[in-house]
């Protein structure tokens, strides 16, 4: 989110009304279609299936509950009363008339929201951990250094008309939960010899070829961290590919010239970059710090919750799935799951976005977070306080017991609202989800991250699924092909498909058959899914899937 500072405001309502324009130019006529779009995209305006969509930066998932309410109203004034989260952590409203979209951005401006670098071949929203500032192995919040990211990149000159879109994630904790590895730029925070700084990945990305970024430096001191980053993107924007877009992502250069020369650019880019730089505006850096202090925690009994636990069952479901472990005692980050079976993955009601916004204030410090896999967070909820939001969630169809689980299913929108895609995903993560909660294995099965994406551009990050989902258009038919053993946290790895593609009506059954002989295969209860694959390998489940292949 922009500052309240003048400069930033100033900055906003300068850019709504240069739009504001644009969009009257095109409604005149005195535009074209393919004169506004570069236009339109610099805005985060797409013209999609049905309607234009316009997406919202929600910058490192971070809301306060006037942005959510503000949400809220515009998904009610001018969409169709809800909105859809992204895997970037952002907003996207599916339905806006073009010619209200410069009031939707007037109001975002009034609560620090806007839509400046969610589309173009620019840097993008740069994403981080949904826990942050409240997880227990985190060596310090990742949320100050992204902030300062998303100043110096925010219409950065050089940076406007990149070889292709550009994405910065930044994770700081012992375990990685910004999926960095697949970003063209990731960051994990380190210490070193009493020292704070960075490992650096460069050239991960998914899409028509997926890659995992390689280290470029195992560690960066924080005061470089800025002219670093500079140069990585500035060698990329002389030597990426500009004659063919499905090669000019930065993973297709690094792997095109190797790590090593791309990184010869660099170091030569960064020795010149940092003379100029003279380290990180510590001052600046400081007061990000001040805006991102923990909030004042208190100390209270959680008896309660104890007690709530033992009595109510549902309430215990709840709790053992989602919640997430604290750094301090007596508290819990909640995961809210914008995935009951048969509702849209990550599609979220106003009046879900304003009880939301009502219980942060009420129980969470007043912060909401949006996670990459399409749900809510609220990081600071004491436990004592549990029963009481469980209530609240529970009589707003928000209190689903399943993150992690089979049917909190990650999904583009495909074909149900995207001019790229070439299959539906909704309906299948749906069905999915239903199958499985209807057969009573959802909590048999366990942990288990299914991803889906309705063409190959992988906005569904079904590379990185334990089950990733492909469709594809064959011969005019939907397609589906799987995937299996993806990772983007622990042990990173992109998801190798297991054989032929199935028709939509087959993929549940197929997926049945995967996971009914993963409950036979697994060592124990508590060995997951992709433990149990990386331990025995593919075969037995590419059987399981393909039993005519094995049986002829």
């Amino acid at each position: 989110m922009f500052d309240a500072r003048p400069s930033d405001a100033e900055y906003v309502r300068h850019r709504v009304s240069q739009f504001r324009a644009q969009v009257a130019r095109r409604l005149d006529g005195s535009l074209t279609e393919d004169e506004f779009r570069p236009l339109r995209l610099m805005n985060g305006v797409y013209l999609q299936l049905h309607a234009y969509m316009l997406r919202i930066a929600i910058p490192y998932g971070t809301l306060s509950p006037d942005q959510m309410r503000m949400l809220a109203y515009l998904a009610e004034h001018y969409d169709k009363g809800y909105g859809h989260w992204t895997t970037r952590t952002n907003i996207q409203f599916n339905w806006p008339k073009l010619v209200e979209i410069p009031d939707m951005l007037e109001h975002l401006a009034s609560v620090n929201l806007h839509s400046i670098q969610t589309s173009g071949n620019t840097i993008r929203n740069t994403t981080t951990d949904a826990f942050a500032g409240a997880a227990q192995d985190e060596i310090t919040d990742p949320r100050p250094y992204a902030e300062l990211i998303r100043k110096w990149s925010t219409d950065h000159a050089e940076f406007q008309f990149l070889p292709r879109k550009f994405k910065i994630a930044i994770s700081g904790g012992a375990r990685d939960r910004a999926l960095v590895s697949a970003h063209d730029i990731g960051l994990r925070i380190v210490e070193r010899d009493g020292l704070r700084g960075f490992e650096v990945w460069v050239g991960g990305g998914l899409g028509r070829t997926p890659m995992l970024g390689k280290v470029i430096r195992d560690f960066l001191p924080e005061e470089d961290l800025l002219p670093y980053l500079e140069a990585i993107i500035a060698a990329y924007n002389l030597t990426g590919r500009r004659d063919n877009k499905y090669k000019a992502r930065i993973k297709i250069t690094v792997a095109e010239r190797g790590l090593d020369v791309f990184k010869a650019d660099v170091e030569e880019e960064f020795r010149f970059r940092r003379a100029d730089f003279r380290g990180i505006d510590q001052e600046a850096l400081a007061g990000f710090r001040e805006r991102f202090a923990p909030p004042a925690f208190r100390n209270a009994p959680v008896d309660g919750f104890e007690a709530e636990r033992k009595a109510n069952p549902a309430f215990r479901s709840w709790t053992d799935t989602n919640l997430h472990p604290h750094r301090i005692d007596g508290y819990a980050s909640v995961i809210v799951t914008f995935k009951a079976p048969g509702a849209t993955p990550g599609d979220a009601s106003a009046e879900q976005m304003r009880l939301l916004a009502d219980l942060a204030e009420r129980y969470g410090h007043a912060d909401i977070r949006i996670s990459h896999d399409q749900n809510v967070v609220l990081p600071h909820v004491h436990k004592s306080d549990l029963p009481a939001l469980y209530l609240a969630l529970r009589e707003a169809g928000l209190a689903t017991a399943n993150a992690g689980l089979t049917s909190d299913i990650i999904a583009c929108p495909g074909m149900d609202y995207c001019t790229l895609a070439t299959a539906r995903s909704i309906p299948i993560a749906q069905e999915i989800a239903e199958h499985f909660r209807a057969e009573g294995l959802e909590e048999e099965i366990g942990k288990l991250n299914i991803r889906i994406s309705g063409c190959i551009n992988a906005c569904g990050h079904h590379h990185l699924g334990h089950i990733g989902i492909l469709g594809l258009d064959r011969a005019g038919v939907e397609n589906y092909q799987i995937t299996l053993g993806g990772d983007g946290y622990d042990i990173p790895a992109i998801g190798q498909r297991a054989g032929a593609g199935f028709p939509a009506e087959e993929v549940v059954p197929a997926i049945d058959r995967l996971l009914r002989a993963y409950l036979e295969l697994r060592e124990d209860a508590l060995e997951p899914f992709i433990d149990a694959y990386r331990r025995l390998g593919p075969a037995p489940f590419k059987a399981a899937l393909y039993p005519e292949t094995v049986d002829a």
